[in-house]
């Protein structure tokens, strides 16, 4: 019964085989594995057998399913009708259609990229992602770009990157004598969410516009017990995860792991390590699942990067590989890691990558949400550095210093499975593979994959310069062996294996001259930067201007959310806060004037109602602060984003420590809003 169900929804190569001529589905096969362009001879057989198959899993409809700078997926749905040119209806799908079709680029962020006068945007089939069926209708995974060709996706960079990865890496492995057909990036990735009942959703206009909560008094309990972590799950959010699981598996999605997470009302699923693009591709999908299942269970999915104050944030764990296509995990020590020279160089790459380019990963995991997330509550800080644990950290040192290496392994005797794991590491080994923990719940992680592998491209790019002159010769090995002694002691200031949120730590780092970009638009004015700018055009990845979008697209998408948020908090405190503050404190001073004509003793509650009315008149001229601050902004990206930063979030801030002081003193039938302990503790 399982069986039948996983992957009943995907057009994967059983499918093709069944569907296809024997001659067609090979080729396919090898564009699919090899990132081949589709032959136009046999584009026509795989749309007709594509169309029919859906058809025969009850769609009618079909779109170019596509990843633009928003960072969520797209789509426009066409049906299979066509006119036959006498007024009948004809089904039909040709291969014109599957390769290529024609969208309406004007309304998707450019970055200045494209002229308002040219609208048209064209998606184009990714054949190595597998077409699948969403309710009525066939979804076919593609790239985007706009009317004069520039790249206006997320997903065309990351399928560059695995490109480029896969050609300097076999470079690489022709050192060691070995041949492969392609190399290409894993990755696994773990999808953190909460989940709040709805109608309470309905009552927050701040989850409403910004997925966030802006004010919110904190809750006595919290997380403080850790009683949520790895609990028994509710009823409720149970039969949610089991119909998630039930869809995914359909779509093909190997949905493995399910849990709850430490936060209340927070959980985590995890997906079993695939192709990079195809890993990335299922968890877009994956969000879009979890909001429309939760919706059917009265539940709210919250992915922001940081719903609530004072608990734990959602992040997405991105773990990451390189593989052959024999299976070979070129990051998998082995048995003997300290004999292990190609798996020594491939790491001693990925610490250069990381230590040359900790500023553009940075900008690759940087928004608005995330800066909210970073550096604490089990989120990674914002300074990057490296976590090996023990084993490769003694391997690594034992080269650095010239130390036996037979000698330094008999002294270890320690597994890589056996240790532990550094919950402030944002860039951890975790066993045959590297977690990156700094990339945010919402994230489409394209951009901290392609960024990672191009960077691992470059250090592998330079070893196979350097080596390639000894290769055939004696000195071939000794030549490695004094590269990743030169490299690793070269770059040996990104590894750490401490706690990452001691304030000696930032002392330390700042000492070894790693960086620490705080916020967003700190990251993002290194963007372009001379050595990420080499990088990204060197390896055919973004052109110059394209760069220069996404940096515009990403300080504009910051402004514009925290001017979201400030107009929210303008919005709630005039409309709702305030004037419920103004009917509560009438309540009491009417209660006072009764009491006192008594002659009962009224001094507690006069006191409230000061505090209270200080309160409103202290958030009344927070209000008139914040407008005068959002009118002041800048126009350039670049100078506003930072602007915003610097001057309208400390006066956020300010806004939220008065209203939260404000709901603490009002009676709860008084307040407008649900309340931190309503939202955290559903039945």
């Amino acid at each position: 019964m399982f069986n039948d169900k996983f992957g009943s929804m995907v057009f994967n190569e059983s499918v093709m085989k069944s569907h296809l001529k024997d001659a067609t589905f090979k080729k396919l096969m090898k564009i699919k594995k090899e990132g081949m362009a589709l032959d136009r001879d046999i584009a026509d057989e795989v749309a007709e057998a594509m169309k029919n198959w859906a058809m025969d899993n009850g769609a009618t409809h079909y779109t170019h399913w596509f990843q633009p700078m928003t960072g969520i997926t797209a789509e426009k749905h066409d049906s299979f009708i066509e006119n036959d040119g006498e007024g009948n209806p004809i089904l039909e799908f040709s291969g014109k259609a599957l390769i290529k079709q024609e969208s309406d680029a004007s309304s998707f962020p450019s970055g200045g990229i494209r002229a308002t006068f040219e609208a048209r945007g064209y998606t184009v089939w990714d054949p190595t992602s597998d077409a699948f069926i969403k309710e009525d209708t066939l979804c076919i995974p593609t790239a985007f770009e706009s009317f004069n060709g520039a790249i206006l996706d997320k997903k065309t960079p990351l399928l560059r990157s695995i490109n480029a990865l896969n050609k300097q890496a076999l470079r690489v492995l022709a050192l060691f004598g070995q041949s492969y057909k392609y190399v290409f990036p894993n990755v696994g990735l773990e999808q953190e969410y909460f989940l709040i009942n709805k109608e309470d959703y309905a009552k927050r206009r701040d989850i409403i516009l910004c997925g966030r909560t802006l004010f919110g008094a904190p809750t006595p309990k919290g997380q403080i017990l850790s009683d949520q972590y790895l609990g028994n799950i509710r009823p409720r959010v149970k039969a949610f995860m089991a119909e998630l699981d039930e869809t995914l598996w359909k779509l093909g999605i190997f949905a493995k792991t399910e849990h709850n997470e430490v936060a209340p009302c927070q959980h985590e699923m995890a997906a079993v390590y695939t192709k990079a693009s195809i890993s990335i591709d299922q968890n877009q999908l994956t969000m879009e699942m979890m909001k429309k299942i939760a919706d059917k269970h009265g539940f709210y999915c919250l992915l922001h990067e940081k719903p609530f104050a004072g608990i734990n944030g959602s992040g997405k764990h991105n773990n990451w590989s390189i593989c052959t296509d024999d299976g070979e995990n070129l990051i998998n020590p082995g048995k003997a890691p300290y004999e292990n020279v190609k798996f020594q160089l491939f790491l001693t790459a990925v610490i250069k990558a990381v230590d040359d380019y900790q500023d553009l990963l940075k900008i690759a995991v940087s928004t608005a949400g995330n800066d909210h997330r970073l550096g604490g509550h089990e989120a990674p800080p914002a300074i990057i550095s490296m976590y090996l644990g023990r084993t490769l950290s003694n391997v690594v040192d034992a080269i650095i210093s010239g130390t036996d290496l037979e000698a330094a392994q008999e002294k270890a005797k320690r597994k890589p499975e056996d240790e532990d794991r550094n919950r402030t590491s944002p860039f951890a080994y975790t066993g045959g593979k590297f977690e990156f923990r700094m990339p945010g719940s919402s994230d489409n992680v394209s951009c901290a994959n392609y960024i990672l592998n191009t960077a691992v491209a470059e250090s592998l790019k330079q070893f196979a310069d350097r080596l390639e002159p000894y290769m055939g010769k004696a000195s071939l090995q000794k030549e490695m062996k004094k590269l990743i002694r030169e490299e690793l002691k070269a770059h040996q200031r990104i590894l750490f294996d401490g706690n990452g949120y001691s304030a000696e730590w930032v002392r330390e780092a700042k000492k070894r001259g790693l960086l620490n970009l705080k916020s967003t638009p700190e990251a993002f004015t290194h963007f372009d930067d001379e050595k990420n700018v080499k990088l990204l055009t060197s390896h055919n990845i973004l052109s110059v201007e394209e760069l220069e979008a996404r940096k515009n697209i990403g300080l504009s998408k910051y402004s514009n959310i925290i001017n979201i948020e400030a107009n929210t908090m303008l919005l709630m405190t005039k409309k709702d806060i305030i004037p419920a503050c103004i009917r509560y404190s009438s309540e009491i001073a009417f209660g006072i004037e009764s009491k006192y004509a008594l002659g009962i003793d009224v001094e507690h509650e006069k006191k409230l109602l000061s505090e209270i009315n200080n309160r409103v008149k202290a958030l009344t001229l927070n209000n008139e602060a914040l407008e005068l601050v959002i009118e002041k902004q800048p126009a350039d990206d670049e100078k506003r984003a930072l602007y915003d930063y610097k001057k309208i979030i400390p006066a956020m801030t300010e806004e939220r420590r008065i209203v939260d002081e404000l709901e603490l003193l009002v009676d709860k039938n008084a307040w407008p809003y649900p309340d931190y302990t309503d939202l955290l503790n559903y039945v």
